[in-house]
C-alpha cells in the first residue's frame, strides 16, 4: 500500500476525513516555501499539494493567481519545485503530491518528470486540465514509478464522465466543491456534498473535495461527506498584504486540522 493510499485509508479508519493543504513552491520564496509545506504538516495536516506556478493558472483565482507571480518573478522552476518535494517529504515522511498543469510536464519530460519526482519521494500528481483520454503516456509512467494520478472532476460532469475519470485515477478522485476558479468562499457550494454521493456511485476511490474551502467549519462541513478536505487559498494568504507569515500559516491550519477532526470517532 502507498504511504498516500495508508494516510487516506488510516484517517477513514479513525473515522474522519484527511486535511490535505496546497502551497505553490517557491512562494514567498523557494526555502520558504519548504518551510511553510513542513509548517502545515506539523500544524496537522495529513497529505500536502506543492503546486507547479504557471504563467496562466486557468483554475486559479486571484491569491493563487498572486502567489504564483510571486513565485515566477523569484524565477522559481521544476528543479525547485522537486527539491520541495524531496525535503519536505525527506522532513516529514508525510506524502506529498505535486499539481500541475498538464504544459510544464510535458515540455519538461514526461518520463523525466515521473522519474524525478518518484526518485524526490513524491507520492503523486495532481493534473487538473490533463484529459482522460490524452493521459495514457503519463499513466503508464506514473504506474512504472509507483505515483499516482489524481484527477479533478466537476459538478457539471456527467455520471459517465464521473466514472471514465474514477476508473482512470489512481490515489484519489479530487472533487471540485464549485464551479469556477480557486479561492475562498463564505459557503460550501451544495454541490460539492451532490458531487461526492454521485462519485461514490461509481468508484471506490477516496473522494477530496477542494476549491472554496475557507475556514475551519467550512472544512468541518466537507468532512461530513468527504473522505479528504483539500485548503490552498486561505493558506496564502498568511504571506500576502502584511499577513502574519508562518505563525498565521500554522494557525489557520491546525484550526482546520480541528475542523475535519470533529466528526472523528
Amino acid at each position: 500500500m502507498s504511504p498516500l493510499t495508508e494516510t487516506l485509508a488510516r484517517a477513514k479508519r479513525e473515522g474522519r476525513a484527511a486535511l490535505i493543504t496546497y502551497l505553490p513552491a517557491g512562494f514567498p520564496t523557494v526555502d520558504g516555501g519548504i518551510e511553510a509545506l513542513r509548517a502545515t504538516l506539523d500544524a496537522g495536516a495529513d497529505i500536502v499539494e506543492v503546486g507547479v506556478p504557471h504563467s496562466d493558472p486557468v483554475l486559479d483565482g486571484p491569491v493563487i493567481q498572486t502567489a504564483d507571480d510571486i513565485a515566477l518573478r523569484g524565477g522559481v522552476r521544476i528543479a525547485d519545485v522537486l527539491r520541495t518535494v524531496r525535503e519536505v517529504h525527506a522532513a516529514t515522511g508525510k506524502p506529498v503530491l505535486v499539481m500541475s498543469y498538464w504544459n510544464p510536464v510535458s515540455r519538461y519530460g514526461i518520463e523525466r518528470f515521473a522519474r524525478e519526482l518518484a526518485d524526490a519521494g513524491g507520492a503523486g500528481c495532481v493534473l487538473p486540465d490533463l484529459p482522460v483520454a490524452e493521459s495514457a503516456p503519463w499513466r503508464r509512467e506514473a504506474a512504472k514509478h509507483g505515483l499516482a494520478t489524481v484527477f479533478v472532476v466537476a459538478p457539471s460532469s456527467t455520471d459517465a464522465q464521473l466514472a471514465e475519470t474514477a476508473a482512470a485515477g489512481t490515489g484519489f478522485v479530487y472533487a471540485a466543491a464549485l464551479m469556477g476558479v480557486t479561492g475562498t468562499r463564505s459557503t460550501v457550494d451544495a454541490s460539492a456534498a451532490v458531487l461526492a454521493r454521485r462519485l461514490r456511485a461509481v468508484t471506490d476511490l477516496p473522494v477530496c473535495v477542494g476549491m472554496g474551502v475557507s475556514d475551519a467549519d467550512q472544512a468541518a462541513e466537507v468532512a461530513g461527506f468527504a473522505d479528504g478536505v483539500i485548503v490552498g487559498s486561505a493558506l496564502v494568504s498568511p504571506f500576502l498584504d502584511g499577513g502574519e507569515g508562518l505563525a498565521g500559516l500554522e494557525r489557520l491550519t491546525s484550526r482546520r486540522a480541528a475542523g475535519v477532526r470533529a466528526h472523528a470517532g
